[in-house]
């Protein structure tokens, strides 16, 4: 693996596990997805043999193009992007994670092509937290009507909440966002039912994932901290 990927990757290790020794958490339970967009297979790849099995794209044909040439039955692969309904059936045969579920709509989707591929696939709700317009996300008042309608699918399995933060230097404008999801999380925990589970907690990246972490992330993205500077 080359250094800078490789001491990169263990650098983002190390502050997961230090952040979970400061909050008195395992880090075990603490997922990091390596957000591989724009970079070359090989990277991933290099990474897979390192023993990193989580990887996310933002972009649907490029986690399609990705999981065709890396085919890694042990890889789980997320998708993390603005969902639109009608690239859900390009992903359906080997996504194992779609974080960024925010519509009704999309769940009967993904649950439709997920069963006609005879398999099922996680999600997490998406919720606007930053309350930016141009962030994609459910209203926090949407949120039991979504997981109501997930509780009977078969196909789909809701594994809990996923928001972005305000893109801001200071870790600490974003921790109300952070508290908010967690206390969303906690106040539907009575809708586990069925299908729904409200386990996981997708929240954080390289600048604030600390604060993520004390606020009960489960899953940080993580991506340019990792793989370095993108090509666009």
């Amino acid at each position: 693996m080359p250094e800078d990927i490789k001491s990169r990757y263990h650098s983002i290790l190390d502050r997961i596990n230090t952040a979970c020794k400061l909050a008195g958490r395992d880090p075990s339970g603490i997922t990091l997805v390596a957000v591989s967009k724009t970079k070359p297979d090989s990277d991933v790849l290099e990474l897979i043999d390192a023993g990193h099995l989580h990887f996310g794209e933002n972009r649907a044909k490029a986690l399609e193009d990705r999981m065709a040439s890396i085919e890694d039955p042990n890889v789980q692969w997320h998708f993390i992007g603005t969902l639109q309904t009608n690239k859900i059936k390009f992903m359906a045969q080997r996504v194992n994670w779609i974080q960024s579920v925010h519509k009704k709509k999309a769940l009967e989707e993904i649950e439709k092509r997920a069963a006609a591929e005879n398999r099922e696939i996680n999600v997490l709700i998406q919720v606007n937290i930053s309350e930016e317009d141009q962030k994609s996300g459910c209203d926090p008042e949407e949120l039991e009507t979504i997981l109501n309608t997930a509780q009977p699918l078969a196909h789909v399995k809701v594994k809990g909440l996923m928001g972005m933060a305000t893109l801001s230097d200071n870790p600490e404008i974003v921790r109300p966002e952070f508290r908010k999801l967690r206390t969303l999380r906690d106040e539907h925990r009575h809708m586990e039912s069925g299908s729904v589970s409200l386990e996981q907690l997708s929240m954080g990246m390289t600048n604030d994932l600390e604060v993520a972490i004390e606020e009960g992330a489960t899953m940080v993205r993580v991506g340019t901290a990792i793989f370095g500077e993108r090509n666009y």
